[in-house]
């Protein structure tokens, strides 16, 4: 496999600005931000894409959904609101092959998103 951007950012040889980590997963803010804030949640453990998880990977895409509410909220999402994003393929701008959620928020967001 090649090397994966959101893993040597994981393992601290690419610098990022730091918003979450822990043993399973590592938030940073995108550095071509689409919004006022917009954070990338990612796991740990690589996964390609969207389509890659299995049942048994349900437990940690609902972690990351969880993690994705308690940044909001500590990052002073919440009243105003927020979007979660995850683009699964090239086709849907899935532009790092490494599974990974936008939190966008800040503004106004409108619709539809592209």
């Amino acid at each position: 496999m090649p090397k994966c951007v959101f893993c040597e950012i994981a393992g601290g040889r690419i610098p990022s600005r730091r918003a979450y980590e822990d043993e399973d997963f590592f938030a940073f803010h995108d550095i071509n931000p689409q919004a006022p804030t917009h954070v990338l949640l990612v796991p740990r453990r690589h996964v390609e894409s969207l389509a890659d998880l299995t049942a048994d990977d349900a437990p940690m895409l609902g972690r990351l959904a969880i993690l994705a509410t308690t940044l909001a909220r500590e990052l002073g999402l919440e009243a105003a609101g927020y979007r979660l994003v995850v683009n699964c393929g090239e086709g849907a701008g899935q532009t790092v092959p490494h599974l990974h959620l936008h939190l966008l928020g800040g503004r106004a967001l409108r619709w539809p998103p592209g």
